[in-house]
């Protein structure tokens, strides 16, 4: 479908018809009718991400929003930010509920109808560029741009719900090798746009060249996802191989007070460590080369607690392999760390991972004296603040990039510590103050996404579940129930080659924001010229009419 002679005389049900004429009870029943269909591609955009195992909805939900945008050529632009804000809502209300399991309603809903704001700029490009010929190639750059931009503001952005994190069991995945994140959801958005053209030329009775290439367009990110699939499987194992163990300690209670109980979450983790280390004693484990313990798995600060790192000490002797440690430091003007630590039993704590990107409204809260009127939990938000570095620290001689839970869903945050040499990569990860919700196998989705993207095992280490070890093309190895002390001892590959992916790095989603924006521009610079030459009288006429 072309757009400009398509679109420029249209008169739309949506904004015009519903408010006068016989008809107006019609067509007001046909906006409604189209406002369910936008909210219905949103819930289709949710039911794609895990647990469930529907991926392949994700491009029937684009389809259906693209497809209400452009079935009777483009509307105006409010109406396509109507659309989408609508089908923004569908998505991130149902996918972000976590966000208040502790803290009560009014933090999700006020995250999701902010999120859903930059969905509602994704329908105003869609209506704009569905004018340009090869269309779903541009309005599928427009959907990373948005993403693009929700990932980055305010207060650093929110990245959950990409597209890309709900593929983690689709045949899209192989493309995050080549592109990362952002080509995985362009690939989504491609296809959904192609089937809406497919719909539209079918609707329309277009000629076959148009339906052809409708078809093909939707087809293409299948086939090069499919194409790339046997690549990631028949990779080489590795430079070499090591174990690695997870420790899944589990918490005394979920929620905000998950550590209520004074060094109750470390002597959980101690605990379950030295079990650990019994059973390799006794023969029925491998000796780990290095243990992951997650984020917070020590509740007090082992720097500054003599009891606390005699333990830990204790464990790491006992399992003979350095700890990676995730713990809470207390820093001399009261602020805290969020940091993973290095321990040894010999030699103590070494090398630290301190937490670069860390969660507004969560571990900090700007503008507290303002937020605090909105909830009482405002003054329970952390204190803590930023690390800096590259993510790499080195244990048993082994470098290991570490992302700390929140940092997982950010491409910078594993791109450095690549670059830095790691090996393996590791995510600790504290969920018990999420409760029994969908947030730990959303999680578990992105780590599955970064082995792709980088090529390197993930190592998956939660206090409550659902902790995993995962394979370097995305597979899970191994992984644990929810709630319950575990540890996970498996043999990995260590690699030292890097994908296209880390080699290009953010240089894939700067290409596809940049050809959104060339678009636009088009789009704009055409609809201006054509303007001026309908205007009726030049600007040299007016005065002469006005006498």
């Amino acid at each position: 479908m072309s757009g400009d002679d398509a679109g420029a005389s249209s008169v739309n049900d949506d904004d015009a018809g519903a408010r006068s004429g016989p008809n107006s009870s019609r067509a007001r029943a046909a906006v409604a009718l189209r406002c369910l269909a936008a909210a219905a591609s949103g819930v289709l955009l949710f039911l794609s991400f895990p647990p469930r195992p529907l991926w392949f909805l994700a491009p029937v939900g684009i389809g259906l929003l693209v497809w209400l945008l452009v079935v009777d050529g483009p509307r105006r632009w409010r109406v396509g930010f109507g659309y989408g804000y609508l089908a923004g809502l569908g998505f991130l209300l149902p996918l972000l509920p976590w966000i208040g399991e502790f803290v009560g309603p009014v933090p999700w809903l006020a995250l999701a109808a902010f999120e859903a704001l930059f969905v509602g700029l994704f329908g105003v490009l869609v209506v704009m560029l569905s004018r340009l010929p090869a269309a779903p190639w541009w309005i599928a750059c427009a959907w990373v741009a948005t993403e693009w931009w929700r990932s980055s503001v305010p207060f650093g952005g929110f990245p959950w719900g990409r597209l890309a994190f709900g593929q983690s069991e689709g045949w899209f995945l192989p493309l995050a090798s080549v592109g990362g994140a952002p080509l995985v959801s362009f690939a989504v958005a491609l296809a959904g746009a192609g089937l809406a053209w497919i719909a539209v030329a079918a609707r329309q009775a277009a000629g076959r060249r148009v339906l052809a290439g409708a078809v093909a367009t939707a087809l293409v990110a299948v086939v090069a996802g499919l194409a790339l699939g046997p690549t990631l499987a028949g990779a080489d194992s590795g430079d070499r191989q090591i174990t690695v163990a997870a420790i899944q300690g589990s918490v005394p209670r979920l929620g905000l007070d998950f550590n209520a109980q004074r060094k109750q979450v470390l002597d959980n983790h101690v605990r379950r460590t030295l079990e650990l280390a019994d059973d390799v004693t006794a023969g029925r484990a491998p000796q780990p080369d290095i243990v992951v313990w997650p984020e917070n798995a020590s509740d007090i600060d082992p720097l500054r607690n003599a009891d606390a790192a005699a333990d830990i000490g204790a464990a790491a002797s006992a399992v003979r392999a350095p700890i990676l440690v995730g713990s809470v430091l207390v820093n001399g003007d009261r602020t805290t760390t969020n940091s993973v630590i290095v321990w040894d039993g010999t030699t103590g704590p070494g090398e630290r991972h301190d937490k670069r990107i860390i969660q507004p409204f969560g571990e900090y809260l700007p503008y507290r004296d303002f937020f605090r009127h909105f909830s009482s939990y405002a003054d329970r938000a952390g204190n803590f603040v930023p690390g800096d570095g590259d993510g790499l620290v080195t244990a048993a001689g082994i470098p290991v990039g570490v992302a700390t839970c929140y940092e997982v869903a950010f491409d910078r945050a594993f791109a450095d510590s690549i670059r830095a040499g790691a090996q393996i990569l590791a995510v600790p990860t504290n969920n018990a103050t999420f409760g029994d919700t969908e947030m730990t196998y959303q999680q578990l989705a992105m780590s599955r996404v970064r082995a792709v993207e980088h090529g390197r095992t993930v190592v998956v280490a939660a206090t409550s579940g659902v902790s995993a070890i995962i394979a370097p093309d995305g597979s899970v190895i191994s992984q644990t129930e929810l709630f319950v002390p575990a540890a996970m001892v498996e043999e990995v590959p260590l690699r030292e080659g890097t994908t296209l992916a880390s080699r290009l790095g953010s240089l894939p989603e700067y290409v596809l924001c940049f050809v959104a924006a060339c678009g636009l521009v088009t789009v704009l610079v055409g609809s201006w010229r054509q303007r001026r030459v309908e205007a009726p009288d030049s600007i040299d006429d007016k005065p002469a009419r006005r006498q």
